[in-house]
């Protein structure tokens, strides 16, 4: 009893405060730990799995879009960021820099990335000579650092991981799809991987890409009600091909510049996942990425333990060869009540429970870590029963993350309706928007909130500005974010 009282701490509830429950269940369920380094953490091998297993998914999708995996250096040249004026200002507040190697100042400043842009583009005006070199469909797969002021396991760190594509194409019309068909499958992913419902649609200027022509995203509702940008894509145009002499002989044997994009998701999908679906109880995964889908747990007196046990790793070994990720949780010196309460905390979709009457009828119970559903289901049914309560359960997720975002969604007019929501309650606000960054910064003073993007379908068409009146260019989504 003594290790069943270790194991059950409290978890701070939502309601009470949203940001001690986050760090409460992270730490918890072991998914990282502080570093020695401000605004670093280390992902222990529960929370990195997690991402092993988005980078894996998201790996299968690049690449059958024809897009290929490469790595550039860390260290970046101090000149190359002189080259692109609007890059620079938009990053160099939060660069850390290398000033002294092996004992001796360098004689150039070393940026330690923040993003690729500038490194790539060098080197895409060494490979890119010709049409037909084109168009260029590289990933990478990497870490970066950005000197974070304000930090957040998972969603804002000073390091993280993240995958940054880079293509370079003959056209516009070319860059524009490519930008739209990335947008796209990390639309798709998270929806139909992660259970999180977004919304995809266009960056105002004054929130768009350092050194972009346009920046597209896909934005998701946490539990408290901010926003967590889930994703982003950036058409480039020709400004970084223009910056480092990107260009290549058309067709007609004229040199052109290769219009660019780039675009990429991180680690904050982590803490965007933790944030969407967990509850008082600690995590809730989605199946699909969870490292442990169904956990097995043998029940009843020691003396039928070993028949019991013995099953357990029959039907486990099913389980297994259909490719359901299932772990065994035989410990006699832990309860079973204290295993449930265990891995209800860790978020794993399903547990199995088999015990001496269930071998006697030659049935399991199945649990839904979601509902609390229990279904009692025949052991010959089994891996069609775990299929399909696993499927149920990603639904499941993903219509409560939609339903949580619909209830807590609010139309406004104007700017003092904004704060009125805002100050009393949460969520995303939809209003109109002149397209005055002046109208668009007063929004932010005095709420606190940003514009997250202009929707690409609206859930109506705003009328009027919401701070000065005139009529509205465009309906845009306002929220306070991570």
């Amino acid at each position: 009893m003594a290790k069943d009282k270790q194991f059950v701490t409290e978890i701070t509830p939502q309601g009470e405060d949203f940001s001690r429950w986050y760090i409460d269940v992270i730490k918890k369920a072991d998914l990282m730990d502080y570093s020695p380094v401000r605004g670093c953490i280390v992902f222990r091998p529960e929370g990195f799995e997690l991402w092993e297993n988005i980078q894996r998914e998201l790996d299968r999708r690049f690449k059958e879009t024809g897009h290929r995996n490469a790595y550039f250096p860390l260290f970046i040249p101090e000149s190359f960021f002189q080259k692109e004026k609007e890059h620079v200002e938009g990053f160099n507040p939060e660069l850390p820099w290398v000033t002294e190697a092996g004992g001796e100042k360098l004689e150039e400043r070393l940026a330690i990335r923040p993003t690729s842009e500038t490194i790539i583009g060098h080197m895409y005006a060494k490979w890119i000579q010709s049409y037909r070199d084109l168009p260029v469909l590289i990933n990478q797969w990497a870490n970066v650092v950005r000197w974070e002021k304000r930090t957040l396991p998972f969603l804002r760190t000073s390091e993280f991981l993240w995958q940054e594509g880079h293509t370079a194409h003959e056209t516009e019309e070319e860059a524009r799809q490519e930008t739209m068909q990335m947008l796209t499958i990390y639309r798709e992913f998270v929806e139909d991987f992660l259970a999180i419902p977004v919304i995809a649609g266009q960056k105002t200027p004054s929130e768009k890409f350092a050194g972009a022509v346009d920046t597209f995203s896909i934005e998701a509702m946490m539990k408290d009600g901010r926003a967590v940008q889930a994703g982003t894509s950036h058409f480039m145009g020709t400004n970084f091909s223009v910056a480092f002499d990107i260009k290549y002989l058309d067709r007609s044997n004229t040199l052109q510049f290769a219009h660019t994009t780039s675009w990429g998701v991180s680690t904050r999908l982590i803490g965007a996942l933790i944030m969407v679906h967990g509850d008082d109880r600690g995590l809730a995964l989605p199946p699909k990425i969870s490292p442990t889908q169904v956990v097995m747990i043998p029940i009843g007196p020691a003396k039928t333990r070993e028949q019991v046990v013995g099953r357990v790793d029959e039907l486990y070994t099913q389980l297994k060869k259909a490719g359901i990720r299932a772990k065994v949780d035989d410990r006699s010196d832990v309860s079973p009540g204290w295993k449930f309460n265990e891995y209800e905390m860790r978020g794993v979709p399903v547990r199995l429970e088999l015990g001496p009457r269930d071998m006697e009828n030659g049935q399991v119970v199945l649990v839904s870590r979601i509902s609390g559903e229990k279904r009692v289901v025949a052991q010959q049914d089994l891996v069609a029963e775990v299929e399909r309560m696993l499927a149920d359960i990603h639904q499941e997720m993903f219509n409560r993350a939609k339903q949580f975002r619909e209830e807590h969604s609010y139309s406004v007019e104007t700017l003092d309706e904004m704060k009125k929501l805002l100050e009393g309650g949460r969520g995303f606000t939809t209003a109109g928007w002149c397209g005055s960054a002046a109208c668009e910064q007063q929004v932010k003073e005095e709420t606190g909130a940003t514009s997250r993007n202009i929707p690409f379908e609206p859930s109506e068409d705003k009328r009027k500005c919401l701070v000065c009146g005139d009529e509205a260019k465009h309906t845009v989504v306002f929220a306070r974010a991570y």
